[in-house]
């Protein structure tokens, strides 16, 4: 990973807690779960006026500890 997203996750963790533009994910779920999410994170971050909403992979919600993930989205097309 990238030390520019590596500092971005960084940053992100420091979040209290999940924002309408920011949620947290341990590992894939389904194709349709991420396409509605990816949707509502767009729209949470125009409406929060934020510039980009993030879906991350890799962390628990509550704590927000990176714990790493078994997804690869490149596997995963439908």
């Amino acid at each position: 990973m990238s030390k520019y997203y590596e500092n971005l996750v960084l940053k992100l963790i420091q979040q209290p807690t999940e924002q309408e533009w920011l949620e947290f994910k341990h590992n894939f779920h389904s194709s349709e779960e991420i396409g509605q999410r990816i949707s509502a994170l767009a729209n949470g971050a125009c409406l929060a006026g934020k510039q980009f909403g993030y879906l991350v992979f890799g962390v628990e919600d509550i704590t927000h500890n990176i714990v790493g993930t078994s997804f690869h989205p490149k596997t995963k097309k439908s």
